[in-house]
């Protein structure tokens, strides 16, 4: 996998991510700093029904690390990514009911192959997380939401790279899922959770799910004036 490149603007990384956007609608510092305030008071409001408090606080600061709030867009908390995630652990996606679960597991196999863990993707998570919480604490001292942005950074790397062991999950498994899940979740339809006011869309000019463009297909290098659209 392609490092994503961390640095003071992820604007990049995310324009790569709009090429699979039509799947997905289908579908910084700390926290604290990186975060506006109306991200932490969204945030604050919204309960959520998987993740227990430690899980929440770490899976928001971790987004919110990948897609950090800059002059171009929201960050991921502000445009509830965490939430969309949250959201689809209660779904049949989030007990890997969409993908062949039985045995023979082989992690080593190529992509092609499919997913190859036994963890459901909640699973993944719930074990995940804790492993990357005590990995982070036992490492510096502190919670990963406390830590400065240059070791939240290294924290990332290490597990992108394959070189933070975080228990039984293999880190670049797991940083997989979250980064593919952050992506979703920020440039989701907003009825599954994320991409609140369809923020994300509006940054990349995506216009939504508009069922008729009759008027416009004919209109060459013409900006498009209509604001995105929900489906719900």
């Amino acid at each position: 996998m392609k490092t994503i490149g961390i640095s003071p603007s992820r604007r990049s990384f995310l324009r790569g991510a709009v090429k699979t956007a039509p799947a997905m609608v289908a579908l910084g510092g700390t926290l604290g700093l990186a975060a506006s305030g109306a991200a932490d008071s969204s945030a604050a409001r919204y309960s959520p029904s998987y993740f227990n408090a430690p899980e929440w606080a770490l899976l928001s600061a971790l987004v919110e690390r990948l897609i950090p709030a800059d002059s171009q867009g929201p960050g991921a908390t502000e445009a509830g990514v965490a939430e969309f995630i949250d959201q689809q652990m209660g779904q049949p996606y989030g007990f890997g009911a969409l993908w062949f679960m039985q045995a023979p597991f082989v992690p080593t196999a190529a992509d092609e192959f499919g997913y190859q863990l036994a963890q459901s993707p909640r699973d993944l998570y719930r074990q995940g997380l804790a492993a990357l919480a005590q990995a982070v604490q036992q490492q510096h001292g502190k919670p990963f939401a406390a830590l400065a942005p240059a070791d939240q950074d290294a924290v990332l790397t290490a597990l992108e790279a394959g070189k933070l062991a975080i228990g039984a999950v293999p880190p670049k498994a797991f940083f997989s899922q979250l980064l593919t899940n952050t992506r979703e979740g920020y440039f989701c339809d907003p009825k599954h959770g994320g991409n609140r006011d369809m923020a994300a869309w509006r940054m990349v000019g995506f216009p939504g799910a508009r069922g008729d463009y009759i008027d416009w297909v004919d209109q060459y290098a013409t900006k498009y004036p209509l604001p995105p659209v929900s489906s719900s």
